[in-house]
This record gives structure tokens, sequence and C-alpha cells, in this order.
């Protein structure tokens, strides 16, 4: 079965080394020890452990050796010969059993490493007890206990090993996972963003320009008979765009409504009251109750075009004489209340939002006022007039005014 050798990581570079030194250490203990030990066949001794070096110094060296299971059990079968043959010259090479026991389980599958490490063991043991020329179970003792060690320290490493790769695999899933929901965090955003600028067009340019064609409607009508009423309508018309590029410039640089600056919302209020009965044949009135208290600017925008938008509404499909627009200040919280005498209708019945048909505006009073946590009530029956209720806790300026600059 071929197989494809992962890169080595710091630390299986460094115990690879730490094997290649032992068994080239041991082999020349063995061969130096035949020098200084007056043993027999010293010449064949040398040149067992140095064929014995140059066999084990190739594997590495060969690339089938790393790729193949096959290629590094004959490397291993060609390496335990040597060995052999110079366990069957010199007892002292019977150290060298240890670091073979590391090459076996490393490179052949769990059975086949565990089988050649119990007869690299009992290899070892004979071997050593066919030169003492006896045997005493204090032989077995050193061959096996390196068995049994290289096992367990193998073991280890592997589950070790196992171990990184599942955290590695944990890290790229997570890093992974991070990638997406930042992606859908990003997107999240985009919606929110359209969203929010769906709200303030239909609040700030949609409702000025609806106002311009009622002006411009009522011009048509009053030209034939009455060109003094035209041309006032007309003069309204004009101030209305005009009210409305300022607002479109505004909207475009992200700053506060132009009613807003320098001014209260009181008397933001006021201003939309008096312009909404000069353009259109409704009476709006303010009507300020409570203590003013200062809001954030989120809060301020939010009750500015909700009004907007209810007076705008009023206009186009109430038929009302009458509007009452009432800033209420309550201790901790702040309410705005919109109330016209016109023809009414069934809240219950409201038809599915459509910005193209103009019908957004509840929808969008709603949002920007849960948005702050607040709620809006819409109370109306047919015959009978609209009332609407927007309610906004007072919360510091601090707290609130990253969200009136998106």
């Amino acid at each position: 079965m071929n197989t494809v050798a992962p890169a080595l990581t710091p630390t299986a570079r460094a115990l690879t080394w730490c094997l290649h030194l032992m068994v080239i250490g041991l082999l020349a203990l063995a061969a130096g020890r035949a020098v200084t030990g007056d043993r027999l066949h010293v010449g064949l001794i040398i040149a067992t452990a140095a064929a014995c070096g140059l066999v084990y110094a190739a594997g590495p060296v060969l690339p089938g050796v790393r790729g193949s299971r096959r290629a590094a059990g004959l490397w291993l079968a060609a390496v335990g010969g040597c060995w052999l043959l110079l366990l069957a010259l010199s007892p002292d090479a019977v150290w060298v059993a240890f670091p073979l026991y590391f090459l076996q389980l490393h490179l052949l599958p769990r059975r086949a490493g565990l089988a050649a490490v119990a007869a690299t063991a009992a290899a070892a043991i004979a071997g050593f007890a066919a030169h003492q020329h006896s045997f005493s179970p204090a032989m077995a003792i050193g061959p096996a206990l390196g068995a049994a060690v290289a096992v367990a320290v193998v073991r280890g490493y592997q589950a070790l090993y196992r171990e990184s790769e599942h955290r590695r695999q944990l890290i790229e899933e997570l890093t992974t996972t991070r990638a997406d929901l930042a992606a859908a965090q990003h997107t999240a955003g985009v919606l929110a963003e359209r969203d929010r600028l769906a709200r303030e067009i239909h609040d700030t340019l949609a409702q000025g320009l609806s106002s311009i064609q009622l002006l411009l409607r009522a011009t048509e009508r009053a030209l034939p008979h009455t060109p003094q009423n035209a041309a006032h309508y007309v003069e309204q018309a004009r101030q209305a765009a005009v009210d409305n590029l300022a607002e479109a410039r505004r909207f475009v640089a992200a700053l506060t409504p132009p009613t807003l600056e320098g001014t209260t919302l009181a008397d933001a209020l006021e201003r939309l009251c008096t312009t909404t009965s000069a353009r259109h044949r409704l009476t709006a009135r303010f009507r300020l109750t409570g203590e003013p208290t200062p809001l954030a600017t989120a809060h301020e925008v939010a009750l500015l075009r909700i009004a907007q938008s209810a007076l705008a509404n009023t206009v186009r499909h109430a038929e009302a004489t009458t509007a009452d627009v009432t800033l209420s200040y309550l201790g901790d919280r702040v309410t705005l209340d919109v109330v016209d005498d016109g023809c009414g209708f069934d809240p219950a019945r409201l038809p599915a939002p459509d910005p193209e048909a103009g019908g957004f505006g509840l929808v969008a009073m709603r949002t920007r006022a849960q948005a702050l946590q607040g709620t809006l009530t819409v109370e109306s029956a047919p015959g009978h007039g609209t009332a609407l209720a927007a309610q906004l806790p007072l919360t510091p300026p601090a707290e609130t005014e990253p969200e009136a600059r998106p």
C-alpha cells in the first residue's frame, strides 16, 4: 500500500535525528568494544557494523522508503538482517535493538510493528544468552523493558499527534466559521443599511416629492380661474423643492436633518406643522407638554421622521381638516401623538407594504421606534379619524449618539 509521508514537524524532525544518532552511536560502540575488548572476529564485527550503518543510512535517502509500506518493510528487513549477523558476532549489538523498536513501530502497520518488536526482543534475549552460554530471567528484563518503553512512547506520541491534528482541524473549521460569520454579518449590515436608507428616503425625499406633486395638482386646478392661488401654490412647491434639496444634501452627507440644526425638537415640530398647514388644506397644530429634556440625536431624528411621515399620510389619505401633534415629556419617556379628524381606516386590514405605491410609512415608523426600544401604536376606525402614538424611553445622549449617524 502506497502512502504519502506527511511533512515533519520540528519536534518530529528532532526525534528523527536523535534516533539516527542513537543507531550510529550504538553501532560504533559495538565496533569499538570489539577492538578494545579483544574479541574474536574483530575485523568481521567492524565490517558488519559498518555494513549495518550503511544500510541504515540508505533508508532516509531512498524516496521509496518514506512513500511505501512495502519498501519500508524491505529496508527494515535488510537492517534487521545486518543486525542479527552483528548480534551473532558480538553481544554488544543487543543494545541496537532499542532504536530498532522505534523504527518498526513507526514504519510498519500496528500489528506487524508489534510482532516485529516482539521478534526483535526475543532475538536480542536469545543472542545475549548464547554469548553468555547460559540463560537467566535477568537477561530478559533489559530487552523486554526496552520494548515496553518503546511501545508506550510511540503510542503516546501517536495519541498526541492525533490530538494535535484534531486541534488543527478545529482551528481550520473555526477560521472558516469566523470567515463565514464575518461574511454573514457584512451581508446583514448591508441589508440593515439598505433598510435604513429606504426609511430615510421615504420619510424625507419621497414625502417631499409627494408634497410637491400635490401642490402642482392644486396649481393645475387653480390656473384657469384663480391665478393668484396658482402662484401661491407654485411658491409653496418651490419652497418644498428647496427644503427637499437640503434634505437630500444632508442625507448624502449622513448628517442630522436641517430642521434640527441649531434648534430644539419642539421648534422643529412646530415649524413642520406650520409648513404643512401652509402647503395643504390641513390645519396642523402643535402642542408641548411636560418639562423638555435633552434627547439623543437618534431620538430626535426618529420622532421628527415619524411626525413627518404621519402628517404626510394624513395629507394624502385621511381627507382630514385638522391634525394635532403633541410632544410629551413624561419623566422616563417621551411620546409623540398625531391625531387627525379624517376618514380613518381599519388597522387590521392594512395592505402589505408596497414602496412603489407609497405604502411604506407605518412599517418605517414602527421600525424606527423599535430600533430605539420604543413602541408605536395606531388607533383608527372608518369614519372616526386616526390616532398615532410613538413612545421612546429617555436615554442619555451619550448612549445612543452613535446610532444617530450610522
